[in-house]
């Protein structure tokens, strides 16, 4: 008995270090199969940005669906008007006529028109019923685009598109066998600030997600394009009608139809920002629930695999310390946990190596955040766990509205903070 007891308090303290060498393997492994992940995005980035480009540039209508003033949004819309593109046609949506934003759209129409071939208009929506306020806003711009329009390319008021970014976008639409070409936000902070810095570093890891296998890609609507015949052909708007998520439906619809969807690294959009910490907070919950919502097989993936890495990273540190002060071995758990940060701060740096390629204006800005990137990323790990387990509510705050996500087809609108500020037209109709 004796004997017993004693074996028992032998092997009894050595269950926690046996748990954690278990777990640490299963996530040096994921590191690995991470870092292998970062190579390939690099070597597509390098391969599409040595293509050749098409010379397919027909008639495109550009949406941009407009809620509040951004930061920097007469840069952003600016950018627009500067498209080296033959043709197009720039349509701003709104839902009230009040909104601050329309001040700023008619003094960019009114310094870059002169100056563009691009035709504009204003199209006042009105207030969303059943469905997300920017999806009501695209369902009633795309109803309003010119006859000619061969292509519909969204975008948002957040974006800063380079000159070359439309004719890059609509380029990849040449093969009628993509569904759509798409980009993504990499975010530059404007004054920086710990809260703006980490939403980076967090937003970071999903551009890298992005690549060669188009039936995997997904869309981002802030900078997508797709041909007016495949969008009208999928009955895409009809679609969108009880949703909040463009980008998800849209990608849902491509990928049961079959269609790839082909990620442009030439059209990562600069998204100059920054944010206070509960703007990064709801901005990245809000993701996380969409995303449950949506594609709740991407967030049981973000769920457990940052629940694992923080349990073994996290937990390794305060492992180490704990021996340390106990006087106990401590190398062996101190190397998995270097060797662990080591291969996500090598992935970090591959990513910003590829970022670099399409964004050649911004080398000083991309430089002076390198050191963010390489330190930061388990706290962005940290706060996509926390977003993951904060998803278990379906309710999301977006551009002052809030929601109530019943389903990917059923949208429930709780409250307007702007209700009281803006005007309520009745029905659509155009502004000058």
């Amino acid at each position: 008995m004796l004997l017993l007891v004693h074996r028992s308090a032998f092997i009894v303290p050595r269950l926690p270090m046996f748990l954690f060498y278990v777990l640490a393997a299963v996530v040096l492994c994921q590191s690995v199969i991470a870092l292998r992940g970062g190579w390939s995005f690099l070597e597509y980035v390098r391969r599409e940005m040595n293509r050749e480009q098409s010379d397919y540039a027909p008639f495109a209508s550009v949406i941009v669906p407009c809620r509040g003033v951004d930061q920097g949004l007469g840069t952003n819309l600016g950018a627009l008007f500067g498209q080296r593109y033959p043709a197009y046609e720039i349509i701003f949506v709104v839902d009230r006529a009040r909104d601050p934003a329309l001040d700023v759209i008619e003094e960019a129409r009114r310094v870059f028109g002169k100056v563009s071939v691009a035709a504009t208009r204003v199209v006042v929506a009105g207030e969303a019923r059943q469905c997300g306020q920017k999806v009501h806003n695209l369902r009633v711009a795309v109803g309003e685009i010119d006859p000619a329009s061969e292509v519909l390319v969204f975008v948002d008021t957040d974006a800063r598109p380079h000159p070359a970014w439309l004719r890059s976008l609509v380029a990849r639409l040449v093969d009628e066998g993509v569904g759509a070409a798409t980009g993504y936000r990499w975010f530059f902070p404007v004054r920086g600030g710990m809260a703006s810095v980490l939403r980076a570093v967090w937003n970071a890891s999903i551009a890298s997600a992005l690549g060669e296998n188009g039936r995997r890609n997904f869309c981002w609507g802030g900078s997508t394009a797709i041909r007016r015949e495949t969008f009208e052909r999928l009955g895409v708007s009809e679609k969108w009608t009880g949703t909040v998520s463009d980008d998800f439906t849209l990608t849902h619809t491509l990928h049961q139809a079959g269609l790839p969807i082909h990620f442009v690294p030439q059209c990562l959009t600069a998204s100059h920002e920054d944010c206070t910490w509960r703007e990064l907070f709801e901005f990245t919950t809000r993701q996380l629930k969409i995303t449950r919502v949506y594609a709740p097989h991407l967030w049981k993936i973000v769920l457990w695999s940052n629940l694992l890495f923080v349990l073994v990273f996290f937990g390794g540190i305060a492992l180490v310390v704990w021996r340390a002060a106990s006087g106990l071995p401590y190398l062996l758990p101190l190397l998995i946990t270097i060797a662990i940060y080591l291969f996500g701060a090598g992935k970090s740096l591959i990513r910003l190596v590829a970022v670099r390629l399409p964004f050649a204006a911004y080398q000083t800005e991309l430089r002076r955040n390198v050191p963010a990137y390489l330190l930061l990323w388990p706290v962005a790990s940290a706060l996509y766990l926390y977003n993951a387990i904060a998803a278990l509510s379906r309710r999301i705050t977006w551009r002052g509205i809030t929601y109530e996500l019943k389903s990917p087809t059923e949208t429930v609108i709780i409250s307007d903070v702007f209700a009281k500020e803006l005007a309520k037209p009745s029905k659509a109709h155009h502004a000058s």
